[in-house]
Formats: C-alpha cells, sequence, structure tokens
C-alpha cells in the first residue's frame, strides 16, 4: 500500500539549484484518483500543490506566499476536485482561503519548517472527487525501501512547462544513513525523509536525493 506524499515534495533545499520541483518522470494520473489534492493558487494560478487535511483546512508549504501581497491585493485559493487545472471542470470547488499559518519557525527563503495551513473561508463538499486525506500518526516511522506515491502539478522535465494535469511518480523511502551522508546538517530525522531516485524519475532532476518534510 503507498503512502501518498502529495504536497510537500514542494518542500526541495536549496541545493536542489533553486529549481521550481516537479513530477520528474512519472505518469498522468486517473482523473479524480487522488480527491485529497489540492491547487493553491494566486490570483487564479498555481503556486503549490496541497492536500486537503480537513474539511475546512489544506497543508501546504510555507515559500508559497513568499511573494504574495499582504495588503489584500493578492487572491489566495485552493482548487479541490481538481484533475486538469487549466479547464473548468464539473468536480472542481473553488473556495477562498480566509487565513495562512505558517510555521512558527519558518524563514523565508529557507527549507526547513517550510510547513502552512491554509484555513478556508467555507467547508470543502467531500464527495468522490474530494475527500479528506488519512494522515500519518505522530512519530510514525517509515521503513527505508517504503514505496512512496508523489503527486503534483509541477514540470515534467527539468526545462518543460509546468503540467496541468495532476501527475504522479513512485519513489522508495532512502536509509536515513544514506541521507546524512549526503545533506549533512541539511537533514533532520525527526522531520525529514529523503527518496532514492534513478536520475529518470523524481520530483528534482538535478540530484540523485531528495528530500521534504513530514508533518510533525
Amino acid at each position: 500500500m503507498f503512502f501518498s506524499i502529495s504536497l510537500l515534495v514542494l518542500s526541495v533545499l536549496p541545493l536542489c539549484g533553486g529549481m521550481k520541483s516537479g513530477i520528474i518522470g512519472g505518469n498522468e494520473v486517473k482523473p479524480h484518483s487522488r480527491p485529497y489534492m489540492a491547487s493553491v493558487q494566486i490570483n487564479k494560478k498555481h503556486e503549490c500543490g496541497g492536500f486537503l487535511i480537513r474539511d475546512d483546512y489544506v497543508l501546504t508549504a510555507a515559500h508559497c506566499v513568499d511573494n504574495i501581497d499582504h495588503s489584500g491585493k493578492d487572491k489566495l485559493e485552493v482548487l479541490l476536485g481538481a484533475h486538469n487545472i487549466n479547464q473548468k471542470e464539473s468536480q472542481q470547488q473553488r473556495i477562498q482561503v480566509q487565513k495562512y499559518i505558517l510555521h512558527p519557525c519558518y524563514e523565508r527563503g529557507e527549507r526547513p519548517n517550510d510547513i502552512m495551513l491554509l484555513k478556508l473561508k467555507s467547508k470543502a463538499k467531500e464527495n468522490k472527487s474530494v475527500k479528506v486525506i488519512g494522515l500519518p500518526k505522530k512519530d510514525k516511522n517509515l521503513p527505508a525501501r517504503q514505496e512512496c506515491s508523489i503527486a503534483g502539478w509541477g514540470k515534467t522535465k527539468q526545462n518543460s512547462a509546468e503540467s496541468s494535469v495532476l501527475q504522479e511518480v513512485k519513489l522508495k523511502v532512502q536509509f536515513n544513513f544514506e541521507c546524512r551522508k549526503i545533506w549533512e546538517k541539511y537533514f533532520d530525522t525527526k522531520s525529514m525523509i529523503c527518496t532514492v531516485s534513478d536520475g529518470k524519475k523524481a520530483f528534482c532532476q538535478r540530484f540523485g536525493m531528495t528530500n521534504f518534510t513530514l508533518i510533525a
């Protein structure tokens, strides 16, 4: 059974060369087969992926609002129930964000603690295309070589445009000692895991290793 990682693949360390993350070497998923997925949008433009963790909260990466206009000029929304985010689909629900809650230790431009909650102005209506994701238990460890499913609307190649349809790639969790060897001081076993890439499948094509922050 796959452990689904859909949002925090966007929390790539600066060692990834500052490149926007994506689903490299993946495949288009069956439409609406990942009903917890959310497209976090600023002024109706896709900014980041996220997932619905409650009918009124979406979990995403904190850096997604690094450049937002705090005067209220920019409109922050989530799009739920979407497969193609550039088309209007009958399953889609567009909901405004009431407020965003950054991790208290997040610093702009830094990847540690790159996590954020979005409080929605109205509750999502759960159906076949929109559902809350089941979260792992606190302090639950994932064994090395566990296969994970990473989904999103990012780039499919290093220099390609971002995909408008939901993509998915499957990778395996790496041993912590291997992660520490490569990432050194940047890797924290309490809040991170990393996956191994064969250079063809990843969410960052420049390096063989990837990492993202787990939910505390």
